[in-house]
């Protein structure tokens, strides 16, 4: 992998992990488990696929840049993150692709988070 190609992915990877601050905790936790996951997974894709997951990410981080102004400018509204995507485009994904997006569309929806933001601590004897 080329050096210029692989510091523009890290600087990708870590400028959505400091957009993901903005995030409410639960989300946040939700959000950066996945980016990590992603980015792991995509490490030796082919250069038409590792270019098409960077545009993808690409256009998250500036989405989550635009809401995370927004909502910094209208603080009497709730913060509101994400956008729909549209039927078509799920024509392109391949059903693990559509799977995984499920899974992450029915954990983010939860109504009380099934994880913990909380350190852990050894009890006292």
């Amino acid at each position: 992998m080329p050096v210029g190609h692989v510091s523009r992915v890290r600087a990708l990877y870590r400028r959505i992990l400091l957009l993901h601050r903005v995030l409410p905790p639960d989300l946040k936790a939700l959000g950066d488990q996945y980016v990590k996951d992603e980015f792991r997974r995509h490490k030796t894709v082919g250069s038409d696929e590792a270019e098409r997951f960077f545009q993808e990410w690409e256009a998250y981080a500036a989405v989550l840049w635009q809401q995370a102004n927004e909502n910094r400018h209208n603080s009497t509204e709730k913060s509101c993150f994400g956008i729909s995507l549209p039927e078509e485009r799920l024509n392109d994904f391949r059903d693990e692709q559509i799977g995984q997006l499920q899974e992450l569309m029915q954990e983010a929806t939860k109504p009380n988070r099934q994880f913990s933001i909380t350190e852990s601590r050894k009890p006292k004897f």
